[in-house]
């Protein structure tokens, strides 16, 4: 990791505009928790809803798109990508760097208030906020390489990304058997389920398929966009 491109990294990332975007989502999650909690609905059923459908299905896999992409696609729109790979800084290197910052950030947007939220509700029954606080975790580390990537191979980063998080991870991961294997959110579903104990939370992927997939999506995508900078530094391609 290289703590120069770490820190430019942030500073891009943490900017007015993006913050707001990175706020907005966590901000809601703990909104409805309050909310369920004043309408007496503060019990596991509506907690593992809240987090199955909002925190897992849709604010973790769209900060993990505003991240993942926004720690170097907006680098390769307006060129300043090739100023960065002018130094002597190892292609991997800057890719790693770059997937770190996007997990770190995924860390403090997405499973912290998960974990806040599932405790706001039901407090520590039955490893509910645990269980859902590591899944965002992992999940959202593995969320952080796969659009670092798409983020690399491609100028339409948030178009796709956009496209495989609302339709793919929200809507076929939950709806079409065979597609929950190839969900990262269903991958970090499996996870919450090995530590809660909550009959409302049943993973449907078994741990010993979720816990390698979410490992090789994530040292395939950071290696591969590690590669893929090295190509771009030499032919200037997208």
């Amino acid at each position: 990791m290289n703590t120069v491109v770490a820190g430019i990294t942030y500073r891009a990332l943490l900017g007015r505009r993006r913050i707001v975007l990175l706020l907005l989502l966590p901000l809601g999650l703990l909104g409805l928790a309050v909310l369920l909690r004043l309408t007496g609905n503060a019990d596991q059923r509506y907690a593992t809803m809240l987090m199955n459908n909002f925190a897992l299905g849709t604010m973790l896999p769209l900060l993990g798109l505003i991240v993942g992409t926004g720690v170097i696609a907006p680098e390769i729109d307006d060129g300043t990508v090739i100023h960065l790979m002018s130094k002597p800084i190892s292609r991997p290197v800057i890719a790693q760097t770059k997937f770190a910052v996007a997990a770190s950030l995924l860390v403090l947007f997405a499973a912290v208030p998960t974990y806040l939220a599932a405790w706001l509700l039901v407090r520590n029954e039955d490893g509910i906020a645990l269980g859902f606080a590591v899944g965002s975790l992992v999940a959202g580390i593995a969320y952080a390489a796969v659009f670092l990537l798409l983020g690399v191979v491609t100028r339409h980063a948030v178009t796709i990304g956009v496209v495989y998080a609302l339709v793919w991870e929200s809507l076929v991961g939950n709806l079409v058997p065979g597609a929950q294997k190839f969900s990262i959110q269903q991958w970090g579903r499996t996870i919450a389920d090995q530590i809660s104990t909550s009959p409302y939370l049943e993973a449907q992927i078994t741990l010993g398929f979720a816990a390698p997939a979410l490992v090789i999506a994530t040292v395939v995508a950071v290696v591969w966009a590690g590669l893929r900078l090295r190509v771009f530094a030499l032919t200037g391609d997208e």
